[in-house]
């Protein structure tokens, strides 16, 4: 047999006071004496009280419940960004479900429909790939409420994050300003469909007549830092080796950096090394990296406030509204210096 459930009734019962009494005490009403609160809170406590969030929703049509969709949780700025908005939302009153689509388009549909059948009031979304936006395209359209922590201006959803394509075009440009014609990068992410760092690595090429060579690209088939290593292996023992490397995350630029230490370049004299989110891990590097800045608490607050509005509209959404932040960089040892 289950366990029984405990009503308000029986806090009731048990303190003689009334049922609404005791609802009001248990929502930390004002209404209701100080003394008579802690009666009521000791009795719920003694009885293991749980309110019922199911009964609540049923009647207010809200779980407060959000639903946060992550393409991984090792990357280690997702777990920064997952952490700040449990807490932002905690604030709020609500409570995070957590899922990952490991970078899998089909596990991402399934963990949506998932969260839509846990009837989360609102989710918050890092997309595999940001242009198949289809499946989350038509829960916008449905009057869902969805806001996206990567985007395109062109997403038709509401969105908030950094701007990536602008990130990776200020990290290239830094390394052209200080001497460098041999820029490498290390990103797995165009054959998902993620395009707009490449695009900005491309884009400072182009405006310092700088011809791309597919020799100095390098796909990394991940985010570990191993895949960073080995990337760099790749980019290092070509026949006109770069000078410079962009990588993608920090996790990567981490494993490029520690192939020079195990060959014996040094950085940024022998080549120079750009990352990317500028994790905690970065400042602290053997060589300090220069990075792209994540805005961490300024992409989780916009984000938060953007959903809980949806939220808020009910049947009648907003039209979706798109917020890139201008990322700033940080330039550390890595490439400190003109060359």
């Amino acid at each position: 047999m289950g366990k029984s459930i405990v009503r308000l009734k029986d806090i009731a019962d048990r303190t003689g006071f009334s049922v609404n009494t005791v609802s009001l005490a248990l929502r930390q009403s004002p209404r209701i004496p100080e003394d008579t609160r802690v009666v009521i809170q000791q009795a719920a406590e003694a009885l293991n009280y749980a309110p019922n969030h199911v009964a609540k929703s049923l009647v207010s049509r809200q779980t407060m419940t959000i639903g946060l969709v992550l393409t991984e949780i090792t990357n280690p700025v997702l777990t920064y960004v997952a952490q700040a908005i449990e807490l932002a939302l905690a604030e709020r009153g609500y409570s995070t479900l957590f899922a990952t689509s490991n970078n899998d388009l089909a596990t991402e549909k399934k963990v949506i429909e998932t969260f839509r059948s846990r009837q989360v009031d609102g989710m918050l979304i890092y997309p595999r790939n940001h242009r198949d936006l289809d499946h989350i395209r038509r829960l916008r359209q449905n009057n869902y409420p969805v806001v996206l922590l990567v985007a395109d201006l062109d997403a038709g959803i509401d969105a908030v994050c950094m701007d990536e394509r602008r990130g990776a075009y200020q990290a290239t440009r830094h390394l052209i300003d200080i001497g460098h014609r041999r820029i490498g990068i290390i990103d797995g992410a165009k054959p998902s469909g993620n395009f707009e760092k490449r695009e900005g690595y491309d884009r400072a090429l182009a405006e310092a007549g700088l011809e791309a060579d597919d020799s100095l690209v390098a796909d990394p088939s991940g985010n570990a830092v191993i895949r960073g290593y080995w990337a760099m292996d790749r980019l290092m023992n070509a026949v006109k080796p770069p000078t410079a490397v962009l990588a993608a995350c920090d996790s990567l630029a981490m494993g490029a950096l520690r192939w020079t230490q195990k060959n014996n370049f040094r950085v940024p004299q022998d080549v120079a090394i750009m990352g990317f989110d500028n994790i905690e891990f970065a400042e602290h590097a053997a060589t300090p990296l220069s990075s792209v800045n994540y805005e961490v608490d300024m992409v989780t607050e916009l984000a938060v406030e953007r959903l809980l509005t949806l939220i808020a509209a009910g049947d009648q959404l907003p039209e979706p509204r798109v917020t890139m932040i201008d990322p700033e960089l940080i330039v550390r040892d890595s490439t400190n210096g003109p060359r």
